[in-house]
């Protein structure tokens, strides 16, 4: 009987204290209303610091995701190998570069890679110019084999991709990027037309599908001939600085494979155990982890900068709700009279100070929303913003946290008054 009757008393408090706050709720709604001006100016700091920082991480998530989605086209498989020369040995005349031989070794006494892919830069790489007709395109060429299409996940739109035998005929052909075929004003499908590059004339098999353009700077400024061919151009048949890229069969084994890769790299060239490496092992997804980091601590500093105007704001509802109190002494005197507790009186403050602050944070978000999508509107190019549930959901809660802080004094000013000494004020 004596724990059915403590089950009852606890279910007793309970539903008091639930009564309790719906009250005190609906106390602080009635007095928002009761004082609409006042009580507006009063959110606006919290409206103007939720609105900024909703406003700052959907541009800055919705410009991560849309170059992370670029990023993912390189494949999250591929391994690249490239030589490297530090800047003082540069200054020396010394360049490091890999050989024909490392790609053999590479290729076989590596296990669990495949469509292993040496690239050259033929003509002059970044600056290479290729004419059709009076027309001329400036833009990056390279040699490769066929391999190339599979290790990047790219493929001809129109026309064919370069072929085992274009690389071991060392045929005049090449495949060209969107952007280079239309700087050259070349059809829709330009298989079978000649373009020259230097005094050398090449085929045009194939165009590339477009990959669109990456941090302002296109993906399909490019042309591609095979590497026997590449070697030729360049005069360099024996002696190329090569780059080599390859697929990692499984996933599990990235990071062991780019250790096997270095040791080997390391071996073949003679480098002791305290020289540091002449190469780079890279996996082709680490600019988009990169720079996924990069955004995340961006959005984080700015957002935490643009935060500060939320204190402003808070300082405002502080502000506000000692006058609240002021005006409202003799209303808590009769309360405390009548034998209102002194929890009663600051839960009532507190949660009157935490609805401004969440009501404000609401407002805020739409109003984030809003400026968010005018402001990409406004930019060229510039992609949708995008809000994570996180920040929406972290608004309100900071907003609210912001209201109990700030109302906390005002509540205890209120819940400590004497009863008598409040009932005597005028």
């Amino acid at each position: 009987m004596n724990a059915i009757a403590d089950e009852d008393k606890d279910a007793g408090r309970f539903q008091s204290s639930w009564y309790a706050i719906q009250e005190c709720v609906r106390s602080a709604l009635s007095s928002i209303r009761a004082h609409g001006l006042r009580s507006s100016l009063t959110m606006l700091g919290i409206v103007i610091g939720v609105a900024s920082v909703i406003c700052v991480i959907a541009l800055v998530q919705g410009l991560s995701e849309s170059i992370s989605s670029q990023l993912q086209g390189l494949g999250g498989s591929t391994l690249t190998l490239r030589s490297y020369t530090p800047f003082e040995d540069q200054l020396r005349g010394k360049h490091n570069r890999l050989r024909l031989q490392d790609l053999d070794e590479l290729r076989h006494r590596i296990d669990g890679i495949s469509n292993i892919t040496p690239i050259v830069f033929a003509g002059g790489g970044m600056n290479s110019q290729v004419r059709y007709g009076a027309n001329t395109a400036t833009g990056q060429m390279f040699g490769t084999t066929a391999n190339y299409q599979d290790v990047q996940k790219i493929f001809p739109r129109s026309g064919r991709f370069l072929t085992d035998s274009d690389d071991a005929s060392r045929r005049r052909v090449v495949v060209l990027g969107e952007k280079m075929r239309r700087d050259l004003k070349l059809p829709e499908n330009p298989a079978g037309e000649f373009v020259q590059i230097g005094s050398e004339w090449f085929k045009v098999v194939g165009v590339l599908e477009p990959r669109g353009e990456m941090f302002g700077m296109s993906q399909d400024n490019y042309l591609l001939m095979p590497f026997q061919t590449a070697l030729v151009v360049n005069g360099v048949v024996m002696q190329p600085d090569l780059w080599i890229t390859f697929s990692v069969n499984d996933l599990e084994e990235m990071e062991n494979t780019k250790l096997r890769v270095a040791m080997l790299m390391r071996q073949l060239h003679q480098i002791r155990d305290k020289q540091p490496d002449d190469f780079v092992v890279e996996a082709s997804d680490m600019i988009a982890k990169t720079f996924k980091q990069i955004s995340t601590t961006i959005t984080l500093v700015v957002a935490g900068i643009v935060s500060i105007s939320l204190l402003v704001g808070g300082v405002g509802i502080m502000n506000i709700m000692l006058v609240s109190v002021t005006e409202r002494t003799r209303e808590i005197g009769i309360a405390k009279a009548l034998g209102a507790r002194r929890q009663y009186v600051l839960m009532q403050f507190l949660i009157e100070a935490m609805v401004l602050a969440v009501i404000g944070g609401l407002i805020g978000i739409v109003l984030g929303f809003g400026l968010s999508y005018g402001i990409a509107q406004s930019i060229p190019d510039f992609p949708s913003p995008s809000v994570p549930w996180w920040a929406v959901l972290g608004a309100c809660a900071f907003s609210g946290l912001i209201g109990v802080i700030f109302g906390i004094l005002p509540a205890s000013k209120a819940a400590n008054l004497a009863p008598i000494d409040a009932l005597r004020y005028e």
